[in-house]
């Protein structure tokens, strides 16, 4: 949705178009959020200090926080001094939570977190509740001299939100004992799983208690050690809890440059259900709420730098399925070994439609809807009375992390993908378009490898603790590929 304003100063004239970019998201059970900004405008502009405030509405449903976790919408400011042609990455002026002349608002009551990069903020409940979610006249302070941008400057900004869970700091388990290809257990018993109780560094090897796996041929090359610098999910860490929608791949698309784009552009309109086309900066989706399929592992990482934010590691993975809860022999990600496939849509395919089923894979034809073969809806699966299990949620409320689209974390079963540190994206791509964040997987995609299943494959893929394509290196893009990312927690 986008509202702008003229909005007049003294000495300098900034021209405000904050647009704020929302996929329909939901809880585990819960039907969509409707997030949404509204009444935004720039003002509270500080000469001296080179700082303005962006503030805005913001409300969403079937919000929550409990004493397991709570969802977040991440937000951050991309502005232009040059009428749109390019778009720069702004920073805000203090870190913390609810830092100094940044403004909650009033409403629901929420808490403001911005991590110490200053690249964005969490904006979340801030105390235990459930339901909608309705605050007013939310300000952030950017902090404008500190990104070269004078107070004579015309200025226009875009801001986008992505939804997030927050995922505890906490031990866990890795593997599920079950019969999984290649799946982690703590050596020399497979059927035990392995538990990560810190962000230590992690053996792997042959001597009792050691993280270990079976051999095959992609689950990696079952050395170590992994280490402290890992992102092992002990820590918290906060996820997204849709895959990217085609609408938001759209946008990243639109706010970079044309010969960014050029590069990141997947070009593949009605094949398997992908819906973006266009040029630069026109680029749209005809089905925007649908996960976007097409995408590479350098598309996901330039999209994870492009929002701050960074691809999550294989342990994450597994955290964000099963928490802290024990594991469950051959369990999918919603904490059960029932699968039911999605076959029929009903309903126009307009953000509002349902599916049978609880979970997309096995190279289902759909009836109903638009037919065809390929990803669904953002949180298509949850509704106001679905249960864990029925909306194919995980134990924190994350969606689709079983089926739909192949999820492109970082692996532990080959030495680049070990010496990932989990750096945060900067918002910034190389001229080239690709990511530019130092231990990350690179342009020719060894670190990264594939977990969750996906539409095309058989079930045992789908399974939260199958590593059977882990360290499986693919740089080009994959109809069943999509990308999910996720930031280390403040």
């Amino acid at each position: 949705k986008k509202n702008w304003r003229k909005k007049a100063c003294t000495q300098p004239i900034f021209l405000l178009l904050l647009s704020a970019i929302f996929c329909l998201l939901s809880p585990a059970n819960a039907s969509a959020n409707n997030l949404n900004a509204s009444s935004a405008s720039l003002t509270g502009v500080d000469l001296a200090g080179g700082t303005i405030k962006v503030q805005f509405d913001i409300s969403w449903d079937n919000s929550w926080r409990s004493s397991t976790n709570y969802d977040a919408a991440w937000i951050f400011v991309k502005y232009s001094t040059n009428a749109g042609s390019s778009w720069s990455h702004a920073t805000l002026k203090t870190s913390g939570t609810n830092p100094a002349n940044f403004s909650i608002g009033t409403g629901t009551a929420i808490e403001i977190v911005v991590p110490a990069d200053k690249k964005g903020a969490f904006i979340q409940r801030s105390a235990n509740g459930t339901g909608s979610v309705s605050t007013q006249n939310i300000q952030l302070v950017w902090d404008y001299a500190a990104d070269g941008v004078t107070s004579a400057a015309t200025v226009r900004v875009k801001a986008f939100a992505i939804e997030m869970c927050y995922i505890p700091q906490g031990a866990f388990s890795l593997g599920s004992g079950g019969a999984e290809t290649s799946a982690f257990y703590s050596y020399p018993t497979t059927t035990n799983p392995y538990t990560v109780s810190s962000e230590g560094a992690i053996t792997v090897g042959t001597s009792a208690g050691n993280l270990y796996y079976p051999s095959s041929p992609y689950g990696g090359d079952q050395s170590g050690p992994v280490p402290a610098a890992f992102p092992k999910g002990y820590n918290a860490f906060y996820i997204m809890k849709y895959e990217a929608s085609q609408g938001q791949y759209a946008d990243f698309l639109n706010t970079i440059t044309s010969t960014q784009a050029s590069a990141r552009y997947p070009n593949s309109n009605a094949s398997y259900r992908h819906t973006i086309s266009g040029s630069h900066p026109n680029y749209s989706a005809s089905r925007p709420d649908r996960a976007c399929n097409y995408l590479s592992w350098l598309d996901l990482a330039a999209y994870a730098d492009w929002a701050a934010l960074r691809p999550m590691s294989e342990l994450e993975f597994e955290k964000a399925c099963r928490g802290t809860a024990s594991a469950v022999a051959n369990e999918y990600a919603w904490g059960n070994t029932t699968i039911t496939q999605a076959t029929t849509i009903t309903g126009a395919e307009n953000g509002t439609e349902t599916v049978n089923g609880n979970c997309s894979y096995g190279s289902a034809t759909y009836g109903g809807g638009d037919g065809g073969q390929g990803p669904l809806r953002c949180g298509i699966f949850a509704t106001g009375s679905s249960t864990r299990e029925s909306a194919g949620a995980s134990y924190y409320g994350v969606m689709e992390l079983s089926g739909c689209l192949w999820k492109r974390p970082v692996t532990v079963g080959n030495s680049t993908g070990r010496g990932f540190t989990g750096l945060q994206g900067d918002g910034s791509l190389a001229t080239n378009g690709d990511a530019n964040v130092t231990n990350w997987p690179g342009t020719d995609a060894v670190g990264a490898g594939f977990r969750g299943g996906n539409w095309v494959d058989v079930a045992t893929y789908v399974r939260a603790s199958d590593r059977n394509y882990a360290a499986f290196t693919y740089a080009s893009r994959y109809y069943h590929s999509g990308a999910r990312c996720v930031r280390t927690s403040p």
